[in-house]
């Protein structure tokens, strides 16, 4: 594995290369990282991953100087995962100018974009940015963040790249929890709760699948999410990948949850198909 911060080498590297499978991230790897890199290593010629904590999207109160960070750890992963290049670029690298950014017109005010504004335009921008870089055939981003992945998937369009985005589905540990690098953060009592996202979800699936209107259904699940401790973030139901309201035409919908704990915001999502 080769580990390379310029882009200029990283670029000629990659230049004799037919299928180049890209999985970008912001470190601190888990079994999350590891099964996108497992995919991209079976469906591409070679495999590059990109270490990156964006600070274009994290807001002025998030927890950016917090967030985990274990290079050496993530090197060792990252080589047993059987990446063969490894890009890790500075905040310098990355934005040399800072002069432009990328805007996001629709789906990023529902969900995190809600209580987020910005996420996403610094989201698509270092995408769009890593995406130029390593031109990959394929790029790989989990179901975790469903509406990052809806909203790469829309700009891939509306911009003509050149790139597979393909879906990977959320890993989770043994109990439901969607593994997540800010699993960290929480204590011993916020892991004992932190569960109870994946199993409201599987309820609120059931209560589906009965016929329940949608709008009572996100009701009983913000009910059943009232942790002790915690903050309700939000629960909603949208079209998905449109991200737009759920209509009776909506085939499939977007469940998806946030949490705030003491130290750590939690996510989680499913994907309803109406009649599968």
């Amino acid at each position: 594995m080769k580990v390379i911060q310029d882009i200029q080498e990283l670029r000629h590297e990659l230049a004799s290369y037919d299928s180049i499978g890209f999985v970008p991230t912001m470190g601190f790897l888990h079994e999350g990282h590891g099964s996108l890199l497992e995919q991209a290593r079976r469906e591409n010629e070679i495999v590059v991953l990109s270490i990156f904590v964006n600070p274009t999207q994290f807001g002025p109160n998030e927890d950016l100087e917090r967030y985990p960070r274990d290079e050496q750890r993530d090197q060792q992963l990252a080589r047993a995962a059987g990446v063969d290049y490894l890009f890790y670029p500075t905040n310098e690298t990355m934005y040399p100018l800072d002069m432009a950014r990328v805007t996001v017109r629709t789906g990023d005010d529902v969900l995190c974009g809600a209580s987020r504004p910005g996420h996403f335009d610094g989201v698509l921008t270092v995408v769009s940015k890593l995406l130029n870089i390593v031109h990959p055939t394929r790029a790989y981003f989990g179901l975790k963040d469903a509406q990052q992945l809806a909203l790469i998937e829309g700009y891939v369009a509306d911009y003509f790249v050149p790139v597979e985005i393909v879906r990977c589905p959320i890993i989770r540990e043994e109990d439901g929890l969607a593994k997540s690098s800010r699993n960290v953060y929480l204590s011993e009592q916020e892991r004992g709760q932190a569960p109870r996202l994946q199993q409201a979800l599987q309820e609120a699936k059931h209560l589906l699948e009965t016929g329940m209107p949608v709008e009572e259904v996100v009701e009983r699940t913000k009910d059943a999410l009232r942790l002790e401790g915690t903050e309700l973030d939000y629960v909603d139901a949208v079209a998905y990948p449109t991200l737009g309201p759920v209509s009776s035409d909506t085939q499939t919908i977007l469940l998806a949850v946030a949490v705030q704990f003491q130290s750590a915001r939690l996510i989680d999502n499913l994907l309803y198909t109406r009649g599968a």
